[in-house]
């Protein structure tokens, strides 16, 4: 609805309401009027019936005052080409530590000029972007503010298909800030590819809306399980929402907070499918592996003695039919770590063990 119209009908609804209350308090004595004035009655949570105090309501107290509005600004030129600070959009976060740490999306505050938090008490403060992580999707914004509210972050590996699942967060911007919606938690490892990586994420039919990005995915116990990512946007399409599981952020936002950035190690290699091969003629049995066009000098891959037209195998004892495969497969490795690779040489199988650096920042693969 347009938001013109619905202040409009608004005022007029409760404009509405006022003129109705004033012509039954004129029209009685005093003490009618006095009765009209009286505030009713209002339950205390001891009173409510179990069935109304509801673990999904204990759940959305307990997390709620922790979860925040976050706008993105941005300088952008005018017509007349001014440079002004604009609102490019709005998000969720989770507030995760007492420090001020909270936990968001990377494309709720990628680009921003200045970051606006909006606290659930009714405060707004500026926000700084400690670290992000466009391969994730995942982003730490700090705050100095007292009296905050933190959210307990749950164990996403023990999550079960059916459970209650809710989400809170902002859909559609701050004017229904702290909304939430219930569903189950859909499915667990539901894998996602994006771009050239394949994620495993949690799905829910809770209602996910632009603007809950960022947000927390929390389970019965009022422990925040994932933070929500994305929704299949697509015509006919209901119930589909994603979050990231909160196992596989914890580590990523500690990073980022004490780093900026997330440490990633890379083999050095440029790879080709054998669908990719066949397409461009190469006539060669990949024997389910994967075929080395080139190796980076100097890389891990190189100090390893792995060349250019060798097939990879097998990856830490994992077979690894694709790129991606491979790609997935090195994700869950840290920098550091000392790789077993099998590869195809000129018909024989040997071994190589692979020490991982850390991707140089000039590196373009």
């Amino acid at each position: 609805m347009n938001k013109s119209i619905w202040k409009k009908s608004a005022n007029i609804f409760v404009c509405g309401l006022l003129g109705a209350a004033i012509l039954v308090a004129g029209c009685g004595d005093n003490k009618t009027s006095a009765a009209v004035h009286d505030k009713p009655a209002v339950k205390t949570e001891q009173q409510l019936s179990a069935a109304r105090n509801t673990p999904i309501v204990a759940a959305a107290k307990k997390v709620g005052p922790a979860v925040v509005g976050i706008t993105n600004k941005a300088y952008v030129r005018d017509f007349f080409n001014r440079t002004q600070l604009m609102e490019r959009g709005t998000g969720s976060g989770v507030i995760y530590d007492k420090a001020g740490y909270i936990a968001t999306n990377n494309h709720v505050v990628e680009g921003a000029s200045e970051i606006i938090v909006s606290l659930p008490d009714g405060r707004t403060v500026k926000g700084k972007v400690l670290g992000a992580d466009a391969v994730t999707d995942l982003a730490v914004v700090k705050i100095d503010a007292d009296n905050l509210t933190v959210a307990t972050f749950g164990d996403s590996d023990t999550l079960q298909v059916g459970e209650p699942a809710i989400a809170i967060g902002n859909p559609l911007g701050l004017e229904f800030r702290g909304s939430v919606t219930a569903g189950v938690i859909s499915a667990l490892n539901r894998s996602i590819e994006v771009g050239e990586r394949k994620f495993n994420l949690i799905q829910t039919d809770a209602a996910i809306n632009p603007g809950n990005s960022g947000g927390a995915l929390v389970n019965a116990d009022g422990e925040v399980v994932g933070i929500n990512s994305a929704k299949v946007a697509v015509s006919g399409v209901e119930g589909i929402g994603f979050a990231i599981p909160i196992n596989t952020a914890k580590p990523i936002l500690q990073e980022l907070a004490e780093r900026g950035r997330v440490a990633r190690p890379y083999l050095g290699a440029s790879l080709m499918d054998q669908e990719i091969a066949n397409r461009y003629g190469f006539e060669i049995n990949l024997h389910g592996g994967i075929f080395l066009v080139k190796v980076v000098p100097g890389s891990p891959a190189a100090k390893a003695d792995i060349r250019p037209g060798d097939i990879i195998l097998s990856f830490n004892g994992n077979k690894v039919k694709t790129a991606l495969d491979l790609r997935t497969a090195l994700s869950k490795c840290k920098v550091g770590d000392r790789a077993e690779v099998t590869i195809m040489r000129n018909g024989q199988r040997e071994s190589r063990t692979v020490v991982l650096e850390e991707v140089p920042k000039d590196y373009g693969n």
